[in-house]
């Protein structure tokens, strides 16, 4: 890893109508609207969609360095995150996010340990840790090979 501290820069651009694009470095052009909710056309990623993706995609790759760390066999991490959005003194806000954990893992691993390692990369999640709303999680880890977690 590299030494912090770390930036990160992306580069938004947006016109009257249409999609807002979303670039950074050499990364793909994403395009972005507003949500169903607030009148958008429902199928584009939206920040609010981005950011619970966020959230989840920062679980899912904080647990692969912590099991990794811990040396724990697992098969596949199934992750799913619910972010509610209501209004607060009346600003619209994230108020929660609920993470919904799946781990997959070989009839041989420590369950205990498996446990420990959802939580610390709960703990750890960098995006989790840089939001204002309490973060839940809920784990279910399956003995399941991965063509079973579908």
């Amino acid at each position: 890893m590299k030494t912090f501290p770390h930036h990160y820069t992306a580069i938004v651009n947006g016109y009257v109508d249409g999609d807002v694009e979303l670039r950074a470095g050499r990364l793909p052009v994403l395009l972005s609207a507003p949500p169903e909710e607030f009148d958008g056309p429902g199928d584009r990623w939206s920040p609010e969609t981005l950011l619970v993706a966020a959230v989840a995609d920062c679980f899912v790759l904080t647990f692969r360095a912590v099991a990794r760390a811990m040396e724990l066999r697992w098969t596949v991490l199934h992750c799913g995150v619910v972010g509610i959005v209501d209004r607060v003194d009346h600003v619209p806000q994230f108020t929660a996010f609920h993470i919904r954990a799946r781990l997959g893992v070989s009839a041989e691993t420590n369950e205990q340990l498996a446990k420990r390692a959802v939580e610390k990369a709960e703990r750890g999640c960098l995006i989790a840790n840089s939001l204002k709303p309490p973060v839940q999680l809920e784990t279910t880890i399956e003995g399941l090979e991965p063509a079973q977690m579908v």
